[in-house]
């Protein structure tokens, strides 16, 4: 299962907004409907995704502190907005942690 196209291009942006704040891609999961970024240097993982995570999910893979869905195509405006609440998600998870 791949992305739509409205999504496949969501994504794009997405991903590059990320890059502004500091965030590189790692991998893609085997669907690619998924993809795992993080900042240099830092252990954990920032989410990006068409579907959120089971709890099943949470539990198994502590390194992921948020995750950003994106289920529908949404203007660009909206999705900047996403991004930025997705960092701030990230950065305080991060700050919790040891």
């Amino acid at each position: 299962m791949s992305l739509a196209p409205p999504l496949a291009a969501a994504f794009a942006l997405a991903a590059r907004l990320l890059a502004t704040e500091g965030f590189e891609a790692e991998a893609w999961n085997e669907r690619r409907d998924t993809l795992y970024l993080r900042r240099s240097g830092s252990p954990f993982f920032l989410r990006l995704s068409n579907h959120a995570r089971t709890a099943k999910q949470r539990r198994r893979r502590t390194d992921i502190l948020t995750s950003l869905v994106l289920d529908r195509p949404c203007s660009p405006e909206r999705l900047v907005a996403l991004v930025r609440g997705a960092v701030r998600d990230f950065e305080a998870n991060a700050a919790r942690r040891p």
